[in-house]
């Protein structure tokens, strides 16, 4: 379905635009990539795909290091292709056409203060009797004590967390799978989310899932989304905030603390170097500051 309308997309542009053969390529590559992504995500139609999946995805490029003129060029190519869709009646709403484009963005990753941090995860009261307001401040516990991309929460299962080496073994991009310390903070939430939540949720006693919906089912990618969006808004935080804020935030206040690239790129689970010195940058414009704040010809 998804390659099917991709390939339809691409013959409109050649034969009905006439636009040239190097052009239908370039728009066939960032495609062919935003298909592929749609695919690794479970989304099989177009009329599944909301904006803030758009936003996830070319987060995730960012997060990898693109630069901001091929993250501009990503989203146009998004852009046609929706408005095609939509032109076609595959989709009833174009929902790119308030899209901002990413040459706007700063590349260094958004990432929020420790302060900040802290304001977000408490959003959610640690003694709130509701089932799920409690399931959602575990979600952002773990995402933070382990820099999980949205997918990989998603993903873990009851199997994946060690209670006696206090790690979780994650499944990141490509399938490869890393061990990443928790942090008993967000330990003892995992603890009592499955003492006393997660067996008033599950309803199939096969379920191997961690988190769990309402309905006792595995927990999806858009509704960790759901449940970031929330707490910023509870926490009166007015930054964008994505679930990759969360693993932003996670390398660079490690990177702030002290700790080394190279442990931070096996957490993060990136295969080259390379792209865990983006956190870099940020930690030499917060000594800038600092400079500016307290030396005496700052």
């Amino acid at each position: 379905m998804l390659k099917d309308k991709l390939i339809d997309f691409l013959g409109y542009l050649s034969l009905e635009r006439g636009l040239s053969k190097n052009t239908v390529s370039a728009y066939h590559s960032d495609l062919d990539d935003f298909t592929d992504w749609l695919k690794k995500e479970g989304l099989t139609d177009y009329a599944s795909v909301r904006r803030d999946i758009i936003l996830d995805y070319l987060g995730e490029l960012k997060d990898i290091g693109m630069e901001p003129a091929t993250l501009a060029r990503r989203l146009v190519s998004i852009k046609i292709f929706f408005r095609y869709l939509c032109q076609e009646k595959v989709i009833t709403k174009d929902i790119t056409d308030v899209m901002d484009s990413p040459k706007l963005w700063k590349l260094l990753p958004d990432f929020l203060s420790t302060d900040e941090i802290d304001r977000l995860l408490k959003a959610f009261p640690s003694r709130a009797k509701d089932l799920l307001l409690f399931r959602n401040r575990t979600i952002l516990e773990m995402m933070y004590a382990c820099g999980l991309r949205v997918s990989e929460t998603a993903g873990l299962n009851l199997s994946s967390i060690n209670f006696d080496d206090e790690t979780v073994r994650v499944k990141g991009k490509g399938k490869k799978e890393r061990i990443v310390p928790i942090g008993k903070t967000a330990l003892r939430f995992v603890n009592r989310y499955l003492d006393e939540i997660r067996p008033q949720l599950v309803k199939n006693p096969m379920e191997a899932s961690l988190f769990l919906s309402k309905s006792g089912r595995k927990l999806n990618r858009e509704w960790i989304w759901k449940v970031v969006k929330e707490a910023a808004k509870l926490a009166g935080i007015n930054k964008n905030i994505h679930p990759h804020t969360l693993r932003h935030s996670f390398a660079s206040h490690l990177l702030e603390n002290g700790a080394d690239l190279r442990v931070i790129q096996e957490m993060l689970g990136h295969a080259d170097i390379s792209t865990t010195q983006i956190y870099t940058h940020i930690d030499q414009r917060r000594i800038l500051k600092v400079h500016k704040q307290f030396h005496p010809r700052g």
